[in-house]
């Protein structure tokens, strides 16, 4: 068989090597450098989502070990719906729902197929969803495959989103208004207006989505998250995601009764999906336990990250985002992954990000704070850092 049927992906692939936009999962034999950034973890961690250090922890490990120990299946089998649904899947929803402070929770295998699930169930045809143009790809593969209308708006502009909702009235959109955004944005590490945009989803009679994605376990009262003073409201569906700050893998869909009962009944990816495994709910029900349990963590986390600000702000001029996710902007794809390899090969583990992740003129460092480092560690980094640049 000739290479003809793959000429397109080939084409594709060399055009993204041209743009410095080539991924790669491993390095490959004489290729430059640059392609090594997305080598298998190694160095001191500073690109991982494990906040709070809880992946590794040995109180994960050993519930997970007991559940073992006592017959707890490692594959659900089967569909919730079927087979699938296991004691571990309700008692995690339960002690979810309990703890978000919500009606109900619904476990799914991952926070991109919980945004999926979410928008292409819940808005339906007629209605309009209005999305940040920050928020997360799977919100925007949510809405591109869904059935209501979308639109983009700028970034924590309340008023750009007013607008749009009042221009789509004037032209005659008679459906429910949905507004999806992330509370902690994962590429720049600032907050969503979250007071403004529940006032004005009251005003449009709007349902919000929240995505906690990476503000669950680290931010809100025992970790729960920049949206739990909103819990209650028939009009709010958050989404916190598990395999972050929490240690683990899945999401957390939480709101009100109804919706999670419309979801289980006519969401596709929830009633079609082999359930997650009743280990992973194990584990995650342990660590909505430690959130509690373990309030230094959180304590800790914050001095680090007001640590890592002073020393960014004193020796590179760069604003703190005063969150976990420090944004190091550089601008210039090429230059960006230059720098993130040297920062790799001098042993401290940070990605580059590049377009289509981020717009285009805005590649950056993300310097991602957790607990698997310390002070010296965050100390030696900037070293490092400032070592690079000016030899970059």
């Amino acid at each position: 068989m000739n290479g003809a049927p793959r000429a397109r992906y080939e084409a594709t692939l060399q055009g993204l090597a041209r743009r410095d936009r080539l991924r790669t999962l491993a390095p490959r034999a004489g290729r430059r450098d640059r392609l090594r950034t997305l080598a298998p973890r190694a160095g001191l961690d500073f690109s991982s989502n494990d906040y709070l250090g809880l992946a590794a922890s040995r109180r994960l490990g050993e519930a997970v070990a007991a559940a073992i120990a006592r017959g707890t299946p490692v594959g659900a089998t089967g569909s919730r719906l079927l087979r699938g649904n296991a004691p571990e899947h309700e008692q995690l929803e339960a002690d979810a729902a309990a703890f978000f402070g919500t009606e109900r929770a619904l476990f799914f295998g991952s926070g991109y197929i919980a945004n999926f699930a979410l928008l292409t169930a819940l808005p339906q045809k007629g209605d309009l969803l209005v999305l940040d143009e920050l928020a997360h790809a799977s919100i925007n593969e949510g809405a591109r495959a869904g059935r209501a209308e979308f639109k983009l708006v700028a970034h924590n502009d309340v008023d750009a989103a007013e607008d749009a909702i009042t221009r789509w009235r004037a032209e005659g959109g008679m459906g429910r208004v949905w507004i999806a955004i992330e509370s902690l944005y994962s590429m720049d590490g600032d907050r969503a207006p979250l007071k403004s945009l529940v006032a004005l989803a009251d005003r449009h009679e709007a349902f919000l989505v929240v995505d906690e994605a990476h503000a669950t376990g680290v931010w809100g009262p025992d970790g729960r998250g920049l949206a739990a003073a909103l819990k209650g409201r028939d009009n709010i569906v958050a989404l916190h995601t598990c395999g972050k700050a929490l240690g683990a893998s899945g999401a957390l869909v939480t709101g009100p009764r109804t919706l999670c009962d419309y979801l289980i009944n006519r969401c596709r990816p929830f009633i079609y999906a082999t359930a997650p495994s009743p280990l992973m709910a194990v584990a995650v029900r342990e660590a909505l336990a430690m959130l509690s349990d373990e309030p230094m963590r959180r304590v800790q986390l914050q001095d680090r990250v007001a640590f890592a600000g002073r020393q960014l702000a004193e020796r590179c001029g760069v604003k703190p985002s005063g969150s976990q996710i420090q944004p190091f902007a550089i601008g210039d794809v090429g230059r960006t992954m230059v720098v993130a390899a040297a920062l790799q090969a001098r042993g401290f583990d940070i990605r580059g990000i590049r377009p289509p992740t981020v717009p285009e003129g805005t590649s950056r460092l993300r310097i991602s704070l957790t607990l698997n480092v310390d002070e010296a560690a965050i100390s030696a980094m900037v070293d490092a850092l400032v070592e690079v640049l000016a030899q970059t």
